[in-house]
């Protein structure tokens, strides 16, 4: 059972899952940055990483990982922009 529970938490560690795109774009906003400046650190254009923030693409391993805890660094920063919008909230 143990060995069990060690794959379930292994895959509950892995960082595949991401934030909703939008949620993604306010924390990467909420930190004051552009995404040039986030592509550069992981040299990638800005167009690929737009793509990474939109949800259109996903990083590949080597860079999902580092993205997910830039990701999860920003949440703990500031987390009013982690939360989800309330629909009044909402761009319209």
């Amino acid at each position: 059972m143990s060995e069990l529970l060690d794959a379930v938490d292994a895959l509950l560690a892995r960082p595949d899952i991401m934030p909703p795109p939008d949620i993604r774009a306010r924390l990467r906003k909420a930190d004051g940055l552009t995404q040039d400046e986030v592509a550069e650190v992981f040299g990638v254009t800005r167009v690929a990483f737009h793509r990474w923030e939109t949800g259109q693409a996903k990083p590949r391993r080597r860079h999902l990982e580092a993205y997910a805890r830039l990701l999860n660094g920003w949440a703990t920063k500031h987390p009013e922009a982690a939360k989800p919008l309330k629909p009044t909230q909402q761009a319209g």
